[in-house]
């Protein structure tokens, strides 16, 4: 049993539809006893919950009123913040005033941290420092106020701060924007891709993981792409079973004699290769790693791009070899047969099959390869630890190598001293036997 309160504004008095759900701890056995939850196994679901109600919500209202929604960048480097088209910038700071509280200590505590421990923090120290300037700057809670005495009040503030023509328009220049990017956005999901992403996305950044975090990946995935239109009830599901059988490996063995695990309680990983970490320079301020996001980043795009690239060859080569065979009518029909019936990669519904040929996995798995190294691509990097590593010290470091190892070969060519005949006898060879370097282990008892 939950019960769910609806809240339009912070608490400052500002827009912010949310709702707050009180869960009651008890739950209806199936012999009719009453029992406790398992909180824990909630806590651990509760990012997963969280993604659900971001996209059933923006779901809704872009439903409703025709709209559609954007990436827009808050934190230089973590996850963009999905916003409605549309809507100026201008009346996002406007509304968002605990955000610029939240800031502005936090540069302070920040600050103090770099004096105590003589470095900056990093990504789990961060999301600490931010929670803390959460709290520090946390108002206390106001007398509630009906709906229409807050959207009166909001009005005449935005009015006051913009000027009526940018209000009285805004609903409109939303519906616009949102037409224009349902017009150019299909309402389908390439469910093979989708899978690709997220495994890659969430083993990057996590290493090890369970079907909760793939789950959480999928609906922000449904939720980048789809801009704001529904998709089919169990979607997300799916594609987070998809991306678990197909481009991950299970961590947990059952063991003999003890209980099977659940299935929420299963870790798993991957394989993919995880791109090195590159400095990115900013104006005015020192360079910054890359977070754990952009790393994810790339190591997705480079898989995606590269199974695009075999679909686009596969599709190319099966057309010239129909074009060779085929009359001039008959290549016609058959060609629109072949573009209802689609590619077996490209996958819209959950329905449909998603298969990768062995060449495209190879493909796939050699472009990610190439791609996922920013640290080898010149410019992209000012890590003095991967200077040596660019591209021209690289082809340098492998002709010294190469002459190195030709040199190597030449002294071991050369002919060898005559032994001396007693030297031959089994007995000396015994008892005078020098040991080789790698006598003794594997590979030589295996000679």
């Amino acid at each position: 049993m939950v019960a769910r309160w609806r809240h339009f504004d912070n608490r400052d008095g500002f827009p912010l539809l949310h709702d707050h759900c009180l869960l009651f701890n008890r739950a209806l056995r199936p012999d009719g006893t009453w029992s406790a939850l398992d909180t824990r196994r909630l806590y651990q679901h509760v990012v997963a919950a969280g993604t659900l109600y971001t996209l059933a919500m923006t779901t809704e209202v872009c439903e409703e009123l025709g709209l559609a929604t954007v990436p827009r960048e808050v934190t230089p480097g973590l996850r963009p913040v999905m916003e409605i088209a549309g809507v100026d910038s201008k009346l996002i700071e406007w509304s968002a005033t605990r955000r610029q509280r939240i800031e502005d200590a936090l540069e302070s505590i920040t600050d103090r941290y770099v004096a105590k421990h003589g470095r900056l923090p990093g990504e789990r120290a961060r999301h600490g420092l931010g929670w803390w300037a959460a709290q520090d700057t946390r108002p206390e809670k106001k007398t509630p106020r009906p709906l229409h005495r807050l959207r009166a009040w909001w009005r005449a503030s935005a009015i006051r701060r913009f000027g009526r023509q940018l209000v009285d328009g805004l609903l409109q220049r939303c519906r616009t924007a949102g037409a224009a990017i349902r017009a150019r956005v299909r309402p389908l999901v390439d469910t093979a891709l989708a899978a690709i992403d997220v495994a890659a996305v969430v083993y990057t950044v996590r290493g090890a993981f369970a079907r909760r975090h793939v789950l959480a990946e999928a609906r922000r995935h449904l939720a980048e792409t789809l801009h704001g239109r529904a998709c089919p009830p169990g979607l997300d599901d799916y594609i987070a079973d998809q991306a678990l059988a197909r481009h991950t490996r299970q961590l947990t063995v059952p063991q003999e004699g003890r209980r099977t695990p659940a299935p929420d309680q299963i870790t798993y990983t991957a394989d993919f290769h995880r791109p090195a970490r590159w400095w990115i320079a900013g104006t005015g301020k020192p360079p910054r790693a890359a977070t754990r996001y952009e790393r994810a980043q790339v190591a997705s795009f480079a898989l995606q791009n590269a199974i695009r690239t075999a679909r686009a060859a596969s599709t190319a080569s099966r057309d010239e070899a129909h074009a060779a065979t085929a009359s001039a009518t008959a290549h016609t029909e058959d060609h629109h047969h072949d573009q209802a019936a689609a590619t077996p990669h490209a996958v819209d519904h959950p329905d449909r099959p998603t298969v990768l040929t062995p060449a495209q996995r190879a493909a796939a798995h050699h472009a990610h390869q190439q791609a996922a190294m920013p640290e080898q691509l010149e410019g992209r990097t000012t890590d003095p630890a991967t200077w040596l590593r660019t591209p021209e010290n690289l082809s340098r470091l492998a002709a010294f190598t190469r002459e190195a190892d030709a040199r190597r070969r030449a002294i071991a060519d050369r002919r060898q001293p005559e032994r001396p005949a007693a030297a031959d006898r089994p007995t000396d060879q015994q008892r005078h036997h020098t040991p080789r370097p790698d006598q003794g282990r594997g590979a030589a008892r295996d000679r």
